[in-house]
């Protein structure tokens, strides 16, 4: 594995539309949203938070407005109010989560530096838990990969591990659209 052959991978549940998130809808259309989805597929890990949406929508507006902000601070150019989530490198944990749902998969080198950044976890999580979030730009990352003396899979390990995932949040539309769609590719952990 080398820093060229990184992959982001975007999961859906087998419910829902693929790349979508629904905090860009207008309130109230969000709220109906995920009451529907939820109503739909109870027991479904992935709709917990849609089942308590009236926790989780202002938690994910903190989150993403806290991201935006940290990532224009960096340096990043988010065209995007809410990003598109993906994960570095695919995540046996979110295929499970969303129910082996499709996959995009999307080469790394391919978004610039201003408009992709990371979470080591997901990043809602990690505001409830920690009450900020520590956001990272790609040339942060490659440099924390390189304090694995560049071995990939072991900066891999290390990170799910403690967090499961590295979270990916693509701030421009225009870089998400999937060389492969690929539910065998994603579903593999490349650690």
């Amino acid at each position: 594995m080398t820093l060229d052959t990184l992959i982001l991978v975007h999961y859906d549940h087998p419910n829902c539309t693929p790349m979508c998130n629904i905090v860009r809808l207008p309130e109230k259309e969000a709220f109906a949203l995920a009451r529907q989805l939820a109503g739909q597929n109870k027991g479904a890990a992935a709709f917990h938070r849609f089942a308590d949406f009236q926790n989780y929508y202002p938690l994910r507006m903190r989150a993403d407005q806290l991201m935006r902000q940290a990532f224009i601070s960096l340096g990043g150019h988010p065209v995007a109010e809410h990003p598109l989530s993906f994960v570095l490198q695919g995540s046996d944990y979110l295929v499970r989560w969303f129910d082996k749902g499709p996959a995009t998969v999307i080469p790394m080198n391919r978004i610039p530096d201003e408009a992709i950044s990371f979470t080591y976890g997901d990043s809602c999580s990690t505001l409830l838990k920690n009450g900020r979030i520590e956001l990272v730009t790609k040339a942060m990352l490659l440099r924390h990969i390189q304090s694995y003396h560049g071995d990939i899979g072991a900066f891999m390990q290390a990170i799910t591990n403690q967090y499961h995932y590295i979270e990916v949040q693509i701030w421009n539309d225009v870089y998400c659209q999937p060389d492969q769609k690929s539910d065998d590719t994603a579903r593999r952990s490349e650690t």
